[in-house]
């Protein structure tokens, strides 16, 4: 227990030194994305998922994916097939896993990444946020940075949004380079 405490404590710390993007970092893309903004805590189910599979927790550069019909395909047809492959079950605990038979938002969250960084997807435009939904209940979802800007894989919608176009309050999200390292929104 004290080894996740110490990951967790460890990636925030490492959070601090990490650059915060800027508006001005973002606006060659054209399109709306996520500012982020001071370090925070990760899911401790999130920090005890990497634990046990570092391999679904790695990151990179920050990269946007292209935004052709091809991609943006691929990314619909990862997000139908496992909204229609998990079933919807609470987990007791905050357990996070991926590619299972039933579970919650952050279930489907994490086996959309895992399948889309098979498909080739770079991991660090892959980024898994937290946020609350108009009934107010917590919520895991994939967010995408493509070309046109981040885009939302939510297990409650086929349809693929705009991150601003949600219907979500937006509490915090992984960082592109660490996703044990978070930032609030």
């Amino acid at each position: 227990m004290f080894r996740f405490l110490r990951l967790a404590i460890a990636a925030l710390l490492l959070g601090g030194v990490l650059p915060v993007q800027t508006a001005s970092a973002i606006e060659g893309f054209g399109a709306p994305r996520i500012l982020a903004g001071r370090p925070t805590l990760a899911p401790f189910g999130y920090v005890r998922f990497c634990h046990k599979n570092p391999d679904d927790c790695r990151g990179g550069k920050a990269t946007a994916i292209a935004s052709d019909a091809a991609s943006l395909a691929r990314l619909g047809e990862v997000n139908r097939t496992i909204n229609r492959t998990i079933r919807p079950r609470n987990d007791k605990g905050d357990v996070w896993s991926a590619d299972v038979a039933s579970g919650d938002c952050e279930d489907y969250a994490l086996s959309k990444r895992r399948a889309l960084v098979h498909a080739g997807f770079p991991a660090a435009a892959l980024r898994i946020a937290v946020a609350v939904t108009p009934s107010g209940e917590g919520h895991a979802v994939l967010v995408v940075r493509t070309a046109k800007g981040d885009m939302v894989l939510d297990n409650r919608f086929d349809t693929i949004l705009s991150w601003s176009r949600t219907d979500l309050t937006w509490k915090k999200i992984a960082s592109s380079e660490n996703p044990l390292v978070w930032r609030s929104i």
